[in-house]
């Protein structure tokens, strides 16, 4: 009995040398109180949120792309540890069901089987469980924020108002004004570059005509920061518009897709989605009120993320 004691004592303690020198072999980069951040946990971060033209660069060009911005990245990923702890902390935590619940909605959104989604996640370099509690992380970290700041910032309808005055413009009160869409591809530095920048816009012409939506095209191929959004510019009003652009606009009616054109910036491709009016005083209001609420959430969020490091132990070895 005591031998076989013994031996599983011996084996805890090669497993635990064995998993140490993983880690010391993978180089710890950063440590946030008992918790460290590996090298290759840095990495695969950075992988997974990469934009789709980084993805698509060549593995040396996107390896120094990487390598520029390690630090940035790193210090997203302290802040995002620091927010899971705090949550911790606080006794939040996330259940099986609402990680169910926020995968299927994943699938649903994307048209995907369970079959497909397991393997987009492999092409990412994620397992199901990998996943699955990066997923359980990011909805802690948006329950902490929510309680935390969003939840504590009260709006009055005086405060809206100074907003208003302040930052009134014109085109707030002019008339007619579009909702937009657009896939953007930046004009290159020199001009043998616009071959194959039309080349990339017929090619998504062409899985636009194979039934690709635009929305997904412009998060995949755009280079404007819309393209998170799905290509969404919100509504711009006509006197706002560049000249290329209401050019083209005046012969779309909604739902329409105009064929690629350029400008001065770059070459476009922009969808329609509707004509509308001047904005009433009480949509004027609102968007002052989301605005608000959004200048004053950023400033609050970044007030907390400061106290949570100033209160923690955080060392960057890179």
């Amino acid at each position: 009995m005591k031998s076989r004691i013994a031996l599983a004592a011996i084996i805890v303690l090669v497993s635990a040398a064995v998993s140490r020198g993983a880690v010391l072999l993978d180089r710890v980069v950063a440590v946030v109180n008992q918790e460290v951040i590996t090298w290759s946990e840095l990495y695969k971060d950075m992988e997974s949120d990469a934009s789709p033209q980084l993805r698509e660069m060549q593995p040396a060009d996107r390896a120094k792309v990487f390598k520029e911005n390690e630090g940035s990245f790193l210090d997203n990923l302290i802040n995002f540890r620091l927010q899971v702890q705090e949550a911790k902390r606080l006794g939040m935590g996330v259940s099986d069901e609402e990680v169910k619940e926020a995968v299927e909605g994943i699938k649903k959104k994307y048209g995907m089987t369970d079959s497909v989604f397991r393997e987009s996640l492999k092409k990412e370099g994620f397992t199901y469980d990998e996943y699955v509690e990066r997923l359980r992380q990011q909805i802690l970290v948006g329950k902490v924020v929510n309680q935390e700041i969003r939840s504590k910032i009260l709006i009055t309808e005086a405060e809206v108002k100074k907003y208003v005055d302040d930052n009134r413009t014109p085109a707030d009160d002019s008339g007619e004004g579009y909702r937009i869409s657009q896939i953007f591809f930046s004009k290159p530095a020199d001009g043998e570059g616009k071959a194959e920048v039309e080349k990339k816009a017929a090619e998504v012409m062409k899985k636009m005509k194979e039934g690709q939506s635009f929305e997904d095209l412009a998060k995949t191929y755009s280079q404007d920061p819309s393209a998170s959004v799905g290509g969404d510019l919100g509504l711009v009003r006509k006197g706002q518009l560049m000249k290329e652009f209401s050019e083209v606009v005046a012969k779309l009616k909604p739902g329409d897709v105009s064929q690629p054109f350029w400008s001065e910036r770059g070459l476009h491709i922009i969808k329609l989605n509707e004509v509308s009016g001047g904005k009433s005083e009480r949509d004027i209001m609102e968007e002052a009120r989301k605005k608000l609420g959004e200048k004053i959430f950023e400033r609050r969020y970044a007030s907390w993320i400061k106290s949570l490091r100033e209160k923690s132990f955080v060392e960057i070895r890179l």
